[in-house]
């Protein structure tokens, strides 16, 4: 027993002493050695961070003077777009100008070149008799175009007058140069005649017949007119339907001049009805009497306003000449 006890106290000899006594020597100057390293790590550090912070807000400055520079460059180029949308505001606005002046150019060159093919196409669908009558080079001067837009078609020309009270007295001097007008843009027809609104002939003895064209018959028309005073309605109706009743023919190309200042009485369509059932149009839409009609502003000059008669008048007259292939010529005046 007294054996075995002192091999258990021999465990712990000097030996094991010496390692435990070298391990904690070990251990404190590990930790003697940490004590003092560590402030130095700690204020290396912190020059370290001090460093970075200092690069860090030098960047951040020149940062912000980039910014700087590129706000003002931006600023430039926005003024610079602003100034180049203006002015291609200002461009796209005389581009528009100058097309506006090309097309109305254009517009213009058309018109002409379409009168012109209808003068050309007028030309070529006068007969024989008219080319030996006029020339087929035959133009109206520009001193005759106060009749307005009268084609110069016609063979034969037939003037229907208002001889009422109203046109004697206020219009006949300017009836008589009217009619002295519309003789001068036919320099030789081959038949005239002249009727008042009521169908009445100026001449009895030419009466459903065509009076001759010559000089001294046009002097007697003119002279006649002067002083011709039969009986009328204030109508035109029954004139225009008398002379296309007896004077219209698939053969001749005739011309109705209707001078009057009202229309009294009756219905506007019936009259148009009427012309229309007398005055066919062929396939290619033209009528065989061309319808004209001036339009005298008597009423206007003595009732003042805007007469009912007159207007319709107007109405009636402006409806007939358009749809039979004429033209009508509202005056603005009495006075020669």
């Amino acid at each position: 027993m007294s054996k075995r006890r002192r091999r258990e106290i021999d465990i712990f000899n000097m030996s094991f002493l010496d390692v435990v006594s070298c391990g904690f020597g070990a251990i404190i100057l590990l930790l003697v050695i940490v004590k003092i390293s560590e402030p130095h790590v700690i204020e290396q550090l912190a020059v370290d961070l001090t460093g970075l912070v200092q690069q860090l807000e030098a960047e951040l400055f020149e940062i912000r003077g980039e910014t700087t520079v590129l706000n003002r460059e931006l600023l430039s180029k926005q003024q610079q777009l602003a100034e180049a949308r203006e002015k291609l505001a200002r461009l796209k606005g005389d581009m528009s100008t100058v097309r506006g002046q090309y097309q109305s150019a254009r517009n213009e060159q058309d018109a002409q070149s379409i009168i012109a093919g209808q003068l050309s196409s007028a030309q070529q669908t006068m007969t024989a008799e008219m080319r030996r009558l006029l020339g087929a080079d035959y133009r109206r001067t520009s001193a005759r175009a106060t009749i307005g837009g009268v084609p110069v078609d016609s063979e034969y020309i037939i003037f229907i007058i208002d001889t009422s009270g109203s046109m004697k007295q206020h219009a006949w001097p300017l009836v008589l140069k009217k009619v002295t007008e519309v003789l001068e843009i036919y320099p030789r027809v081959k038949g005239i005649q002249v009727m008042n609104d009521m169908g009445d002939y100026m001449f009895s003895q030419y009466k459903h017949k065509w009076i001759p064209d010559t000089s001294a018959r046009r002097k007697a028309i003119i002279k006649r007119l002067a002083g011709w005073e039969p009986f009328s309605n204030s109508s035109p109706v029954e004139g225009i339907e008398a002379a296309i009743r007896r004077f219209h023919a698939k053969d001749k190309r005739i011309s109705l001049y209707v001078f009057g200042d009202d229309f009294a009485r009756g219905s506007i369509q019936s009259v148009l009805d009427t012309v229309a059932q007398l005055n066919r149009a062929d396939r290619s839409g033209k009528t065989r009497v061309r319808i004209h009609a001036v339009g005298f502003p008597v009423l206007f000059d003595f009732t003042g306003g805007l007469p009912r008669n007159a207007v319709r008048y107007a109405a009636l007259m402006r409806k007939l000449a358009e749809s039979n292939n004429g033209s009508f010529v509202g005056l603005n005046g009495v006075k020669r």
